[in-house]
């Protein structure tokens, strides 16, 4: 039995008054909670109208109605998926650019780690340590070769001191036998040393007039330098002139100032400083020498003006009395 054309014009709009949310949420309650549904449409359809939906003309319209719905919520879905997929989309797009940005940042150098300035630290200090021991060497090597002889009179000899070839403050040529036949101290030092260098020589030109003035004694104070490349002939000169009239200065080739502080067992080291210039570290050792300029007693800088003539008269004394 058919069903007429008002029936089915008010059953496409009761239909069509469903929302898409419903049909969403629940798509498949058409074809087994029909009653439920229908039960809000606008229009009340007597139930024996509704029996008559059962034919085959109800089955077309239910079908065409199921697909364009069905259609709409996947297009919706589709919408939904691409939104999220887009916003995925950027934001991996975004994540890649801050990425792409960190790298193309400059990598800064961290902070200076405990390891780098141990190892700093640790190489300084091998650095000082290595010359400290060079400059002891070099001092035990003097201080052995001068035990040999005993304070007080001499009582053997030891290896200091030996033949040199230098050149004198007047520009002589001069040897170790030029300085025979009288006392001699020797000290070695150089003429830019700002203080120690001239303390020393005033001690010495004081001793040696003392010695003279209480013992009747002459000394030859001599002073050999051991930075020959600075220290000529003329800067020799006016240097030793400030002391003592008495005061020989020596000078001359560096082979042969070195192979005279080698003689002697003198340690010497050039030390740079600014502006190009330089100190020279070296033994502060005065140097008693007998008239054949052979060593007799050596005197550190702990020696004082009364100290140093009374020491170097009680040695001359000594070694006349061995002498005799």
């Amino acid at each position: 039995m058919g069903i007429s054309r008002n029936a089915s014009q008010c059953i496409h709009r009761s239909l069509s008054s469903i929302s898409l949310h419903q049909l969403t949420k629940h798509p498949f309650r058409l074809f087994h909670s029909g009653p439920e549904i229908f039960h809000h449409r606008p229009l009340a359809l007597p139930q024996a109208e509704i029996r008559l939906n059962r034919g085959w003309q109800s089955s077309a319209i239910y079908h065409r109605y199921l697909c364009s719905s069905t259609s709409t919520v996947n297009q919706a879905n589709s919408g939904t998926n691409g939104s999220s997929e887009g916003s995925s989309g950027k934001g991996e797009k975004s994540n890649q650019s801050q990425d792409n940005a960190e790298q193309g940042k400059p990598v800064r150098g961290g902070p200076v780690s405990w390891l780098s300035f141990l190892l700093l630290f640790a190489t300084g200090g091998g650095v000082v340590f290595y010359y400290d021991q060079k400059k002891k060497r070099h001092i035990e090597g003097i201080n052995s070769a001068s035990t040999a002889v005993k304070e007080g009179p001499s009582v053997g000899k030891a290896a200091i001191g030996g033949p040199f070839n230098l050149i004198d403050h007047n520009g002589k040529a001069v040897t170790d036998r030029d300085f025979r036949g009288k006392w001699s101290v020797i000290y070695f030092g150089f003429t830019y040393c700002p203080d120690i260098c001239p303390d020393e020589l005033q001690k010495l030109a004081a001793a040696v007039d003392k010695i003279k003035e209480k013992a009747g004694i002459e000394i030859v104070p001599i002073f050999i330098s051991v930075d020959p490349e600075r220290d000529t002939v003329e800067q020799v000169h006016e240097y030793v002139k400030e002391f003592h009239p008495s005061l020989i200065g020596l000078t001359g080739d560096p082979d042969e100032v070195k192979k005279a502080a080698r003689a002697f067992r003198v340690y010497y080291m050039k030390t740079e400083e600014e502006d190009s210039d330089y100190l020279v570290d070296h033994s502060i050792i005065m140097y008693l020498m007998d008239p054949n300029m052979e060593f007799v007693k050596f005197y550190g800088k702990n020696y004082d003006i009364d100290t140093l003539a009374n020491g170097i008269v009680q040695e001359i004394r000594q070694h006349k009395k061995l002498k005799a």
